[in-house]
This record gives structure tokens, C-alpha cells and sequence, in this order.
């Protein structure tokens, strides 16, 4: 049960944080695995570390997820390198702060390009191998935050989130004749390195908040997207999934200390 190998993944935004977390967890499970980031030095790094952890073939291709052209050109090059893609994993995103009361029309475009149209383009251009493939799955990583919880400064990131969960709903109806899965991950706080670099007084707190009292992995998405990926998930599609220790379960902190 379970088996990954010879799975061909393509991954975007793979080379740090969560995405490199689902990269090392498919390298791990036996699959070929395409990393796409925009860094190429970034990326022949993440190569380099995740080639001696599993049987299968490690490549990185540079991409823009904002450019139609350029996800289809990593499609391709993944094709040409695998023989064909299995599992497409749209984790690209970014999530600068920008308060609404100062947020230009430009803050709002750059998140909404990379989060939301990074993901449709990467689809589409994907789409083909993926029905040919014959058991096709799309995992997106989407958040809590937006579809399920907000934040101050970060209103056009929570929307571009809460996005991606409407276009994966009908994205699974229209694929599904294809017998191609769509999926989401929406993470709680997980110890990126950007938050490490917020201190461990800041880390401590946010753990506080939690009801499993911790942080969660890179790897703790990994795992779900591998499960997603399986023969075994044939039957999920169109679900949002949280993965957050419990984060968003209780009404006040006061709920944590009884």
C-alpha cells in the first residue's frame, strides 16, 4: 500500500520551506521528482540535498508560475526528463505583509499572479500528461489563513487562498472524467525558515496557541500530499484538508488552559 515509486512529481516552489518539505517526502517514497522555482542557484541547491534521499530521479527547471509559457515549458522539460507527470503539487506562493489601508493596486496583483494564476497556469500546462498518466492528482497548497481564519496585513493573501479553494472545486468536477484527483493542504504555522528567523520567544507563543503545543513540519504537508498522491486516494477529490495541530479548534486561548 501506499507505493510512490516511479511517480513522476512535479513540485513548484520547491526549494525551501514547505515545498521542499513535499519534495523530500516524495524523493524519500521512491518517486521522480521535479523541483520548479524561480532561483537557479536555489534550485541546484535543493537537487543537491534531495538526490541521496530516495531510488528515484531529482531534477530542477526554473520557472515563472506567473507566465503561462514558462509553466508549460516546465511541464515539458519534466516530460522529456520523466516520460510523463503522475502528480502535480502548485505550492508556489508568496505572502508579503501589506496592511489594507496601504496595500497598492500592484501588492494586490503580484500576490494574486503567483498564488492564484501560478496555480491555474500550472495546471493547465500540466493537464495533458496528467490525463495520459491515467490516475492523474493535483495537490495545492493552499492555508488557513483566508479560507478559514484572517490576519491583519495580509487581506490579498487570504483571498488569493481562499481562491485557489474555488477553482479546485470545479477543477475536480471538469477533471474527474479524466480520473484526475484535485486537492488542497491548508497549513497552519509550520516552522519555515522564515519563521525560525522570528526568534524562539515568537516561536514559543505561537506554539502556545496550539493545541498539540507545537509547530508543525514542512514534512507534516509532505505527508498528506504523498497520501493524496497515492492509488489509495483515488476517491478524494475536491477536499480542502487542514493540517494545523488542532490551530483553529479552539474559540478563545482560554479554551487551552482548562
Amino acid at each position: 500500500m501506499f507505493v510512490l515509486d516511479n511517480k513522476n512529481v512535479v513540485i513548484t516552489g520547491a526549494t525551501k520551506g514547505i515545498g521542499f518539505g513535499i519534495a523530500s517526502v516524495f524523493a524519500t517514497a521512491g518517486a521522480n521528482v521535479a523541483i520548479a522555482a524561480r532561483s537557479q542557484p536555489d534550485i541546484d541547491t535543493a537537487v543537491g540535498k534531495l538526490d541521496t534521499l530516495g531510488p528515484g530521479r531529482v531534477i530542477g527547471l526554473a520557472v515563472d508560475v506567473t507566465d503561462a509559457e514558462s509553466c508549460q515549458a516546465l511541464a515539458d522539460g519534466t516530460v522529456a526528463a520523466f516520460g510523463g507527470i503522475d502528480v502535480l503539487c502548485a505550492n508556489a506562493g508568496i505572502f508579503p505583509e501589506a496592511p489594507l489601508h496601504t496595500m497598492t493596486p500592484a501588492d494586490l496583483a503580484t500576490v494574486l499572479d503567483v498564488n492564484v494564476k501560478g496555480t491555474v497556469y500550472s495546471v493547465q500546462a500540466c493537464l495533458d500528461a496528467l490525463t495520459r498518466s491515467g490516475a492523474g492528482r493535483v495537490i495545492i497548497t493552499s492555508s488557513i489563513t483566508g479560507p478559514v481564519t484572517g490576519f491583519p496585513g495580509w487581506s490579498h493573501y487570504g483571498a488569493s487562498k481562499a481562491a485557489q479553494l474555488g477553482f479546485m472545486r470545479t477543477a475536480a468536477i471538469e477533471l474527474a472524467p479524466r480520473q484526475i484527483t484535485v486537492n488542497a493542504v491548508l497549513p497552519g504555522n509550520i516552522l519555515t525558515e522564515g519563521l525560525q528567523d522570528m526568534g524562539e520567544e515568537y516561536l514559543a507563543g505561537m506554539a502556545r496557541a496550539i493545541p498539540a503545543g507545537t509547530l508543525g513540519t514542512p514534512a507534516d504537508i509532505g505527508h498528506l500530499a504523498a497520501f493524496l498522491a497515492t492509488d489509495e486516494a483515488r476517491y478524494i477529490t475536491g477536499q480542502s484538508i487542514v493540517v494545523d495541530g488542532g490551530q483553529i479548534l479552539p474559540e478563545s486561548l482560554d479554551a487551552l488552559n482548562g
